[in-house]
């Protein structure tokens, strides 16, 4: 049996799900070939599961009803993105294990999709680093984290990124002794210093163990079912389980891509334009498995862009593109960490004449009034083209660490897109006591001295 599509999306993550959608939205028959439920790693195993256990344990409920509640937001999330809601958009979906055949078809479980355009939207599987016994002890990733049926007593957590701080948090806060364990000198590395700080005492706060320049040398589960982690200072962690959450790998590998044409790196991740083209005519490729960002909402708007590429008449004269700079994303800690454009270090490296302005959130009323002062926002401004730093000049990042940084940094991300003075920030009436003020009052330094504080020349931050 052979059907033909205008567009064909193999993979039903974010990227799959928002490129299939906008080729619908153009008029274009469209089908997702997905290897099990559709929704990805975000519905199933990622966002939706790690900020609904997070919540629940910010709320002090048990490890049963955290688990409930887990559950419960995956199933009503992916009800609205299953086959029958996709149907109800008139989009198709085969369920099955595609290969490509050729530039233009793929054989799914002995049934060919044929089509002049396909978006590979394969994503992700967690990586497992090359350490002794590693695998051998089975450890849990998020891929089955969620399904664990009991509360461990102890857990070890090898990773500090945003996934392993945000799992040490929540069960650390659900009852487990947690030590979490990060190979450099401190946890969030590709964070601001600071916020690595702020995190890391809000974990010890919450009775997290927190080993920073720590090495793993070997792992090793014992006869009774505890898993024994050698470090290389020759101290040894015991605990009752082992999560690693040390990033990801693009699964570009296995679908034949490699056999058509298109160029796959040595990480497996399908090499793309910033039009998210691969490197075969009429293939595009998005989210994950394009090794750029892994963030859901990066993925969707790779979706976007391809399926915008792959139909629309005006992407013929001029091509949609992804850009990466003004994407912002989040830590889902306790605080949040949200961030987006350049760390301080970095815009030190690219504009040498940088301004930074530094707002402790104990400057804040709001974060006064509620107890809840640990944070700060930082926002970074360059140069404008054509009129240097008046109008407080362009930001080019922005951290924010509060209770709700994850939501205050898109005021920062909106500026960056649109190329706004700062100053515009600092001239918009924030309501009071809001969080948001805490955006103006930090952008306000760019024009004098307020709470004796005022914007400063930027500079590289030591690491630790």
């Amino acid at each position: 049996m052979t059907r033909s599509y205008d567009l064909a999306v193999i993979g039903g993550g974010a990227g799959g799900l928002v490129a299939a959608r906008e080729a619908r939205r153009r008029g274009a028959s469209t089908v997702i070939v997905q290897d099990g439920p559709v929704g990805g790693d975000c519905t199933f195993t990622g966002c939706v599961p790690s900020k609904a256990l997070l919540a629940a344990a910010a709320a002090g409920v048990c490890f049963d009803e955290a688990m409930a509640r887990v559950h419960r937001a995956i199933a009503r999330i992916a009800a609205t993105e299953d086959a029958a809601a996709l149907a109800a958009d008139g989009i198709d979906v085969i369920d099955g294990f595609a290969r490509f055949t050729s530039p233009t078809s793929v054989d799914v479980d002995g049934r060919r999709i044929r089509s002049r355009r396909f978006v590979v939207a394969t994503g992700a599987r967690p990586a497992m680093p090359p350490i002794s016994g590693l695998r051998e002890a089975a450890p849990l990733t998020n891929e089955d984290l969620f399904d664990v049926s009991a509360r461990p007593e102890s857990m070890i957590v090898l990773g500090g990124g945003p996934v392993g701080c945000e799992m040490a948090q929540a069960f650390a806060r659900l009852g487990t002794r947690i030590t979490l364990i990060e190979a450099v000198d401190r946890i969030l590395p590709g964070e601001e210093v600071e916020a690595s700080r702020v995190v890391a005492a809000a974990l010890a706060a919450d009775g997290v163990d927190v080993r920073s320049a720590s090495t793993v040398e070997g792992v090793k589960r014992g006869g009774d079912g505890r898993v024994c982690v050698d470090l290389d200072d020759g101290s040894s962690v015991t605990a009752a389980e082992l999560l690693v959450a040390t990033g990801r790998t693009p699964s570009g590998h296995g679908f034949g891509l490699g056999e058509i044409g298109v160029e796959i790196d040595q990480r497996g991740a399908v090499v793309v334009e910033d039009t998210m083209a691969t490197t075969v005519e009429g293939i595009w490729a998005v989210g994950d498995v394009t090794g750029g960002i892994q963030f859901t909402h990066a993925a969707g708007r790779m979706g976007w862009v391809a399926a915008s590429n792959a139909l629309s008449k005006l992407a013929k004269v001029r091509r949609f593109r992804f850009d990466a700079a003004t994407v912002p994303w989040a830590t889902f800690t306790s605080p949040e960490v949200g961030r987006v454009g350049l760390t301080e270090t970095e815009a030190a490296a690219a504009h040498p004449t940088a301004r930074v302005a530094h707002l402790p959130l104990d400057h804040v009323d709001r974060a006064v009034a509620v107890g809840a002062d640990r944070g700060f926002v930082k926002l970074i401004a360059a140069p404008k083209r054509g009129f240097g730093h008046l109008g407080g000049g362009r930001l080019v990042g922005a951290t924010v660490v509060a209770p709700t940084g994850g939501d205050l940094v898109h005021e920062a991300a909106l500026a960056m897109q649109t190329n706004m003075f700062v100053g515009r920030l600092a001239q918009t009436t924030h309501a009071y006591p809001t969080w948001a003020l805490a955006m103006q009052q930090a952008a306000l330094q760019f024009f004098g001295r307020g709470a004796g504080l005022s914007a400063r020349p930027v500079r590289s931050q030591r690491s630790s």
